[in-house]
């Protein structure tokens, strides 16, 4: 059963039995206390069919669909038993008519708009129908009255006008209830993933911490290494402790540049320099002793100063090891400038994404990998471009292989405005 189709179901089970209650004890008044004689054995049918109605719908509990139709199925059912009562005791001219409005609220708060204004239709048709179809009251002299026709016919045009204001405005504030709670709800899960971007930035600061140490430690023995004789004597040591040492060098810059995207002072000013280096530069780095590698396709035309951004830097390292790991052999960084706009595309011929994947981009842990931790590269990517004004782009390519395009205004790095 539907949470919130059940919750609403039972509201009107609910209403069903206090509307059976509140017309018995009207039916005893008028009839017992008042003298007005009513049809008893009729009106205690359909009484009577209101709790049959209201025993069914509950014995019919698990099988409620997430529809508006059910709702809207109880409602006019409520609506029809209302119509016989007032037929059986007087029509239009009995003053608990206006009880139609109930009907018509309630529609307006629980029904989709069609359902609403079909419900105003059923309920102004039934009151039109009351005024010369219903069985006429034997009133005492003490309350005999007569309402002209023309009475009537305004008591019908202010309850039909009533029921259109009511569904009219209470359906824009219900919908406008329903925008604020999905922008909540967004608003809500941008916070729990910032919360959890804070924990891991919280982790990843702290293991950068402790590997620092270690790192140096590593890097003073090679040094020391490499100055051994029986080492110096061995080109092939030799090639292998710089081989070493240039990994470890690369280990130390990530890590400095954890702690500096985690707002950590590591004695290292901002880099000035320029676009083209700075994606030329960040492209080496990954690529290391293997230009081929990835190649670089630079369709950037005149190049822009900007301040290096290292969170940057690591979102494209990150595409670019999500190309590796797809099962790329052929990848290529593309840089597009298009107008004020900046275009970064990590292009691979590996096995692109799955459905799923492309249908929660930028979600934590959304990945086809078993291994634990994985699937944070895209995720971590949306959250460096969020602040700097970005967003990323995913598809899979028609001839295999998939692509993946950071898309940021080139002024959030950019040391002037760009025209």
């Amino acid at each position: 059963m539907a949470d919130g189709v059940g919750r609403n179901m039972l509201l009107l089970v609910q209403l069903r039995w206090l509307a059976v209650g509140g017309q018995l004890g009207t039916i005893l008044v008028v009839d017992g206390l008042l003298g007005i004689r009513l049809p008893l054995i009729p009106m205690a049918s359909v009484l009577a069919a209101l709790v049959v109605l209201n025993l069914v719908t509950l014995a019919r509990r698990s099988r409620w669909s997430d529809t508006n139709l059910p709702l809207f199925a109880a409602l006019v059912l409520d609506v029809a038993a209302l119509t016989a009562q007032l037929y059986l005791s007087g029509g239009a001219r009995n003053p608990f008519v206006s009880l139609y409005l109930l009907q018509v609220v309630i529609g307006a708060i629980l029904l989709k708009v069609w359902s609403s204004w079909a419900l105003v239709a059923i309920t102004s048709g039934a009151f039109a129908l009351l005024g010369p179809f219903h069985r006429p009251l034997d009133l005492p002299p003490a309350y005999a009255s007569s309402l002209s026709d023309a009475y009537l016919i305004g008591n019908w045009i202010n309850f039909v006008l009533a029921a259109t204001l009511l569904v009219a405005f209470v359906t824009r504030i219900a919908a406008n209830l329903r925008d604020r709670d999905t922008k909540v709800a967004q608003l809500h899960q941008r916070a729990v993933e910032e919360e959890h971007i804070v924990r891991m930035g919280l982790l990843a600061s702290g293991a950068a911490h402790e590997l620092g140490t270690p790192l140096s430690s590593i890097s003073v023995l090679l040094g020391d290494w490499k100055n051994e004789p029986a080492i110096r004597r061995d080109p092939r040591f030799v090639a292998e402790v710089d081989d070493m040492r240039a990994e470890v060098a690369r280990c130390k810059e990530i890590v400095s540049g954890i702690l500096f995207a985690a707002g950590e002072v590591t004695g290292e000013a901002p880099t000035r320099t320029t676009l083209r280096t700075f994606l030329t530069a960040t492209l080496d780095r990954w690529r290391g002793n293997d230009p081929a590698r990835a190649v670089f396709e630079d369709r950037l035309g005149p190049d822009v100063p900007i301040v290096a951004d290292r969170a940057l830097a690591q979102a494209l390292t990150n595409l670019l090891d999500n190309a590796v790991e797809a099962g790329g052999r052929n990848i290529a960084l593309l840089a597009l400038r298009d107008g004020s706009t900046l275009r970064l595309t990590v292009r691979d011929d590996g096995n692109g994404f799955t459905d799923r994947i492309l249908s929660q981009l930028g979600k934590p842990y959304n990945t086809s990998k078993d291994r634990q931790g994985a699937g944070l590269g895209l995720y971590l990517a949306t959250n460096v471009l969020r602040p700097l004004g970005g967003t990323i782009e995913a598809l899979n390519r028609d001839g295999g292989g998939a692509e993946t395009t950071l898309i940021l205004p080139i002024d959030s790095l950019a040391l002037e405005k760009t025209r």
